[in-house]
């Protein structure tokens, strides 16, 4: 039986070990360098950036999301952005990730929200038929764009 629950100060180890199988899966290891500290603060501490919930398949832990409130000012409503769904292969097919989708689309109707989003990369079939079968649609005509590291603060300060 899968059981979704609000992650815990207490989940910091077992989310740090999901997220390092998600950076392997996603072949994205390099990426991966935050910290528990890091974590345990933007999540628990006294101003969350993010929430996460984990999923357990008879006790055990099977996956994690991670996401945060965004705002859509053409609705003039709040949304979610799901930061990162990881269920363990193992899991796959399980019934575990809709689980935690079903669980995060309630949270975003019960705060009122007026859409859920995330990405996906383009490579990961089994992904983008699993949320194809939920219903979602990729958003055509729509690029990604980020700033880090040496371009975020490089933008720091050049004024308008």
């Amino acid at each position: 039986m899968t059981r979704v629950r609000p992650a815990e100060p207490a989940d910091v180890p077992l989310m740090m070990a999901l997220i390092g199988e998600l950076a392997e899966y996603e072949r994205l290891t390099d990426s991966f360098v935050g910290t528990a500290d890091q974590l345990e603060r933007h999540l628990f501490g006294d101003h969350p950036a993010a929430e996460a919930v984990v999923a357990e398949v008879d006790g055990e832990p099977a996956g994690f999301a991670l996401f945060f409130t965004t705002f859509s000012t053409f609705l003039c409503r709040p949304g979610i952005w799901l930061e990162d769904l990881f269920v363990r292969p193992r899991h796959w097919r399980g019934g575990v990730g809709r689980a935690r989708l079903e669980h995060l689309a309630g949270l975003a109707v019960e705060r009122g929200c007026g859409r859920m989003e995330w990405s996906a990369l383009d490579w990961n079939e089994p992904a983008l038929e699993f949320y194809g079968r939920l219903g979602a649609r990729p958003v055509e005509g729509w690029t990604v764009h980020r700033l880090e590291d040496d371009a975020l603060r490089s933008l720091v300060g050049r004024g308008s």
